[in-house]
């Protein structure tokens, strides 16, 4: 009943007084996610247009360049015809960041990417895209027979999050049922006391990142403590690539289903894993494009470069943006009836791909496979200078065996080139991004 509440009243109450029209775009959300695709198609156009036409009239970036362009967005009538415009890069951004406001638009506000690509950004979002974000989150979230006011523990890493933490945050978050543990410094200390608080809380859902949260189940393995009788429904993973062991390891642990989450600050909620195990594509908000290093379409089925256009951007438009995150569009359709489109691969950011020595691109994973079942190995991660250097920073736990280190290595130089050097470096713990992510491979080798 409580639940009931909060999801009805306390939180709607809330993005009213926040001037939010969540509510209503979630319940318009559900009713789509139904529809055809085609309709779902001509539901785009239609929003495509709308925003293209706007942005070209208030908008003085896009004012210009259709200007340059001689490109008429009120004749759009395919979503294909978005293929005229050029691809929205950071350094763009960056270069026209106040050219690229609307100038009626209100309450902006100023939000950043981590930088883990070595790009960071700073952009704005205004009130309708926080709307439709939050919404986008919502839906997914019932899907798994979750909902705002269920208990909750996020574990999460964002300054954003946690730089909030004044009264009227903690009075909202405790209204919501809503328990935020740091991700930050996961320590065995650290670690001891966020088992302690999940048990304690026994939370319906889990949100955070993968790695994160598979820090924690592998902790409480590890002490022996059991987190399967807690009567947690699901696990929400986002913000990172979610690895097959990591998914494993919180499923046997927390004895839940998990379910994958997509999407940026940036470039938006793009898609979430429903119960059948299909990705979801946001078509009511987001148009989602494949491209190749060319930035020309790739087909259904084949890996690409992810490129958004996200439809709630009026007040600082996002419009064929490059998310520089790899991915494969599905050809099928989910057996949950669903309309929405589908992702059938997330392969991680372009940075998640190392090069051999003599260009051939690989995904991380090639690497991973060789470290992740050493015995008596805790965590690692892997980062690639240059094609002929390599440095593997690992932390050995009890029952490591020395003798490891030339496993690594041959390894590592079957996969890269037998003239690549490859450094070991044992480290007493791998050090979190800025943001709290942790990440397995960074690689400073670009792949085209």
């Amino acid at each position: 009943m409580y639940t009931a509440l909060v999801s009805s009243l306390i939180f709607p109450l809330q993005e009213v007084l926040k001037r939010h029209t969540t509510v209503a775009v979630r319940r318009r959300m559900e009713a789509s996610q139904w529809w055809p695709a085609e309709r779902l198609r001509q539901l785009q156009a239609e929003r495509l247009r709308a925003l293209l036409v706007e942005a070209g009239r208030e908008v003085p970036y896009y004012r210009d360049l259709f200007a340059r362009m001689g490109f008429d967005p009120a004749g759009l009538t395919r979503l294909e015809d978005l293929r005229a415009l050029p691809l929205l890069d950071k350094p763009t951004i960056r270069a026209h960041t106040e050219a690229l406001k609307h100038p009626g638009a209100v309450g902006l506000a100023r939000f950043n990417t981590g930088g883990s690509s070595g790009q960071p950004l700073a952009f704005f979002i205004g009130r309708e895209r926080v709307s439709h974000d939050v919404a986008a989150k919502w839906r997914a979230t019932r899907w798994w027979d979750v909902d705002i006011g269920d208990r909750e523990v996020v574990v999460w890493g964002s300054p954003i999050e946690l730089g909030a933490q004044d009264r009227v945050r903690r009075l909202r978050d405790a209204l919501m049922r809503t328990t935020l543990l740091p991700a930050f410094e996961m320590n065995e200390v650290k670690l001891d006391g966020m088992v302690r608080s999940i048990r304690r809380l026994r939370p319906r859902m889990l949100f955070g990142y993968p790695s994160a949260l598979s820090h924690i189940a592998r902790h409480a393995r590890k002490r022996g403590t059991p987190m399967n009788d807690l009567g947690i429904r699901v696990a929400f993973c986002t913000s990172e690539r979610l690895y097959d062991a990591q998914r494993e390891a919180i499923s046997d642990v927390f004895g839940c289903k998990v379910a994958n989450g997509y999407g940026g600050r940036d470039a938006g909620f793009i898609a979430h894993e429903c119960p059948h195990g299909g990705m979801h594509i946001t078509a009511e908000d987001i148009v989602l494009e494949i491209v190749d290093h060319e930035g020309r379409p790739v087909p259904d089925g084949q890996a690409g470069e992810i490129v958004v256009t996200h439809l709630a951007t009026r007040e600082f438009p996002f419009i064929r943006y490059r998310t520089g995150d790899i991915a494969v569009r599905s050809e099928r359709r989910c057996a949950c009836g669903r309309g929405l489109p589908l992702l059938e691969e997330i392969q991680g950011r372009s940075t998640d791909f190392v090069v051999a020595a003599d260009g051939t691109v690989m995904h991380g994973l090639a690497l991973i496979y060789i470290l992740r079942d050493l015995p008596g190995l805790d965590s690692f991660k892997v980062v690639q200078h240059t094609r002929e250097k390599v440095t593997v920073q690992i932390v050995p736990g009890p029952g490591f065996d020395p003798a490891c280190d030339a496993v690594i290595e041959r390894g590592f130089k079957q996969r890269l080139g037998q003239q690549v050097e490859v450094d070991i470096e044992r480290v007493g713990t791998i050090e979190a991004e800025r943001s709290g992510k942790f990440r397995y491979i960074v690689s400073h080798v670009a792949s085209a």
